[in-house]
């Protein structure tokens, strides 16, 4: 397989010789139908509002090949070191979809391993709902807190949060996460938890995360002090690979396992997501969820970019990115229950493609992953919508919208309902965009011609969240293929560890450090 810079291909030289598309006055109701796909679960990808017409697509779809993106992607199925910094492979899509081939690593089926852990949580799951395992006083568990950080935070917190909103009354337990070193976060959990009905999971692949272990220390201490009756480990279990001081260990009502082909980002559909949401929700929602994920993993696969809704995103991006220099992306779900996905998307995107050399390690001479940022709709208009419309730089916006809201609790207020008056938003925001709004007054003039997408569907379920979730992980990854990066390492989060460590252990002679350490009193 060649890999190649992006700048090295012929069709990334053709598309900086076409002329911009003026999304301003090409955008109307016939293209709204034709640049549609759908990508699984009645979610659909409608890209008619992006600065791009069929002799743009054309070259992208070129350029999609001359990457070999769906073949490349067919290389993480197989199980070839994706990751080549740290020579692993990449497997978060065996979580939730059965390979073209069995992926075979020192004898054991990976697929299968995956399925194994994420079938004994359901069994445990079972036996914590019905009280067969109870805390260490004889109360029932009614709370489960997950202790972690980054992707075992991010998706899984993002995730739980709109799942709550499907779940409702329906919901097996409530879920709370610590993730931040600072000890206000824990006490702000802690000091609200029934420590006699809390299940903890402590969530760290290698067993080794500082701010994870700091953490669970802090729970361990707050449990003996406010319950000294309680045994800390008949309320814990943890997430971590099978090789960690973790996983033995003694202080654990149980473990399941992950492994290092499953990067933390990735990693909400595997036992990171899987514990604390089926706990939450039971078996069959984290099924539905996982099956989503699947159908949009299955769509990636398709050959023809006005086909594959990932791929469509992806390449439509790194057009804008590359040849039109929109250096920003924002992310806006029309959604109460994805507040966080933002804050996921952010991780996900910008840890993975926020990088400046290509596989091999040398510098690459053209922007890479942009910035992302996100709130929900119609907060963001009373935010900084006021930049995107009217700001110096021209930000792509992705949209995401569905038609029903997620309980049954809306009414009819002046002939609308709360959900047709958000929906009228969403519209509304596209279109102003897009066309903007003379005026002779400067201050009211609207110039328009600002990009959008739109994710969409009929209701948020968790198929729906889980086609979603895979949609962009599987965009992400195509664009880390496009710019001939490693999207599956992340050495940029190791040197401030590195030195947090120095700093700590008081074995650093930089002066530097030691100044700065001490105006906040280290």
């Amino acid at each position: 397989m060649e890999y190649k810079n992006l700048d090295q291909t012929q069709s990334f030289k053709d598309l900086k010789n076409t002329t911009p598309v003026d999304i301003k006055t090409e955008l109307n109701e016939k293209r709204v139908d034709r640049y549609e796909i759908e990508t699984g679960k009645n979610i659909k990808f409608n890209y008619a509002a992006l600065p791009v017409n069929d002799n743009v697509l054309e070259i992208l779809g070129n350029l999609g090949k001359e990457q070999a993106l769906v073949e490349k992607y067919r290389l993480i199925l197989s199980g070839e070191t994706m990751n080549t910094g740290e020579g692993r492979k990449v497997l978060h899509h065996l979580t939730r979809m059965v390979p073209p081939a069995p992926v075979i690593f020192e004898g054991q089926n990976i697929r299968e391993f995956y399925v194994k852990q994420q079938e004994r949580i359901n069994i445990f799951a079972g036996r914590i709902h019905s009280g067969q395992i109870k805390g260490s006083t004889g109360k029932k568990f009614d709370t489960v807190i997950q202790i972690g950080i980054g992707g075992s935070d991010l998706g899984p917190r993002a995730i739980y949060i709109a799942m709550k909103e499907i779940a409702g009354e329906k919901a097996m337990m409530e879920a709370n996460f610590i993730s931040n070193v600072d000890p206000d976060d824990a006490a702000s959990v802690l000091g609200k938890a029934n420590l006699k009905s809390t299940l903890f999971i402590l969530v760290s692949k290698s067993g080794t995360t500082q701010e994870t272990l700091a953490n669970r220390d802090l729970a361990v201490k707050w449990m003996k002090k406010k319950n000294p009756d309680l045994d800390p480990s008949k309320h814990m279990i943890a997430v971590t690979s099978a090789t960690s001081p973790l996983a033995s260990s003694d202080d654990f009502l149980d473990s399941f396992y992950i492994d290092d082909f499953i990067g933390g980002r990735y990693s909400s559909t595997s036992a990171v997501g899987g514990a604390v949401l089926t706990l939450a929700f039971g078996k069959e929602v984290f099924k539905e969820f996982l099956e989503g994920a699947a159908e949009s993993d299955k769509n990636a696969l398709k050959e023809d970019i006005k086909e594959n809704a990932a791929m469509m995103d992806a390449l439509i991006g790194c057009y804008m990115r590359n040849v039109l220099d929109y250096r920003v992306s924002a992310v806006l779900p029309y959604s109460q229950g994805m507040a966080r996905f933002p804050a996921h998307l952010q991780q996900l995107d910008m840890e993975s493609n926020g990088k400046s050399v290509n596989r091999r390690g040398d510098p690459v001479d053209y922007h890479t992953g942009p910035v992302i940022f996100g709130e929900p709709g119609t907060n963001g208009q009373h935010s900084f919508y006021q930049l995107l419309h009217q700001g110096t730089d021209i930000i792509p916006l992705q949209f995401i919208g569905f038609e029903e809201s997620q309980q049954d609790v809306d009414l009819i207020i002046d002939g609308t309902t709360n959900q047709t008056k958000l929906n009228a938003n969403l519209t509304a925001q596209i279109i102003a965009f897009a066309k903007g709004s003379e005026n002779t007054n400067p201050n009211k003039n609207f110039d328009g011609g600002r990009p959008s997408s739109l994710l969409y569907g009929k209701k948020l379920t968790p198929g729906a969240l889980g086609t979603i979730l895979s949609h962009y992980e599987n965009k992400v990854m195509f664009q880390g293929f496009l710019w001939n990066v490693n999207s599956f390492d992340q050495e940029g989060v190791q040197l401030g560890k590195k030195l947090t460590n120095q700093i700590l252990s008081g074995e650093s002679s930089d002066n530097l450090l030691k100044a700065i350490a001490g105006k906040l009193g280290i």
